[in-house]
């Protein structure tokens, strides 16, 4: 029987029992014997299914994956590569790939290639007719076409640090940008405020900002509220959270000056000093004042408390000075007015 090419394109061995007949011939006479058979059994392709990607997150465990063919009647064996080992699982392997724990360091998802190879196995059963004692029969191990498949690992969200913030009653608050350094899908941020009397909502959600509103603090003290910011990381339809980030808004409140007493002064005599007070605590108060007729024996004006004088009236008639207070609240750096009294 010379060499041929075998074949089957199914899915399981396929067994042809060859009959040998032998005839001996000699002076012109043929004479047959007993017939002997054997096998050949015609493995088919090794073959797998091809795996489901996988999309998952920083520091999550991937799915287990279990290679599987259509294949019968023998055995089939995978190998595969991994062309990224960053993400925590081996450059090469046998057999199926055990859950693990994915990994991605960097600000981008990262994605790794996995190669997969079937080699179908198996031998002929027993030992054929007529062959030599101790001999096993001949089996074979048949490779078939590799699988790819992905696995990619998302980054951990992120948002960037955001600067705590100081503003007066009524001021503006401009719209606070959150920014981030992961790239490769799309950040999404939701925020909680534990105060909010300043004039922002309790919560919100935005693809990376709160928009602008006008502060409020009506009362006598500084008002903080601590913003916490948690953002989301989706690419490939899974969505990886991160870690929160806080920041603060005090809203100062308006500066305020109590009303001081007029005073009704003798040409000569000494005034009563006056001493500016406010109801606002948790900050700075400073008070400018001006005077609007100085022959009272007062400047023009001046800043802080206004001592006491020696009061001057050089006619014939009373002199009336009117004293102009403003008052300065300042916290944290940041001034803000008041009405005059």
């Amino acid at each position: 029987i010379a060499s041929f090419t075998a074949v089957n394109t199914g899915t399981s061995p396929v067994t042809a029992t060859i009959v040998v007949t032998p005839t001996f011939t000699n002076a012109g006479v043929s004479c047959s014997g007993p017939a002997k058979t054997f096998t050949i059994i015609v493995n088919p392709t090794g073959q797998v299914n091809d795996p489901a990607d996988q999309v998952i997150c920083n520091s999550a465990l991937t799915s287990a994956v279990n290679f599987t063919t259509v294949n019968s009647g023998g055995t089939t064996t995978y190998a595969w590569t991994n062309d990224n080992t960053s993400i925590g699982l081996a450059a090469s392997g046998t057999g199926n790939i055990a859950s693990f724990t994915a990994t991605n360091s960097g600000n981008s998802p990262v994605t790794a290639t996995i190669t997969v190879t079937p080699t179908f196995s198996n031998a002929a059963p027993g030992v054929q007719e007529g062959a030599e004692p101790g001999i096993p029969p001949s089996g074979a191990n048949c490779t078939g076409p590799s699988q790819t498949f992905t696995i990619t690992v998302n980054p951990t969200a992120q948002v960037n640090p955001i600067t705590n913030k100081v503003v007066c009653n009524s001021d503006v608050v401009p719209t606070i940008n959150f920014g981030t350094i992961v790239s490769g899908g799309a950040t999404y941020c939701t925020w909680t405020n534990d105060n909010t009397s300043i004039g922002l909502a309790a919560s919100g959600a935005a693809g990376g900002w709160i928009n602008s509103f006008t502060a409020i603090n009506t009362g006598t003290t500084p008002q903080v509220a601590t913003i916490t910011v948690t953002p989301t990381f989706t690419n490939g339809g899974v969505t990886c959270s991160g870690p929160s980030v806080t920041f603060t808004i005090t809203v100062n409140p308006t500066a305020q000056v109590n009303v001081p007493a007029n005073q009704v002064k003798c040409n000569g005599s000494t005034t009563n000093a006056v001493s500016f007070t406010t109801n606002n605590t948790g900050g700075t108060t400073a008070y400018s004042w001006t005077n609007s007729n100085t022959s009272i024996g007062l400047a023009a004006s001046g800043n802080g408390d206004i001592a006491s004088f020696t009061a001057t009236n050089s006619g014939t008639a009373p002199v009336t000075a009117t004293i102009t207070v403003t008052p300065a609240y300042t916290n944290a750096g940041v001034t803000c007015s008041g009405p005059a009294q």
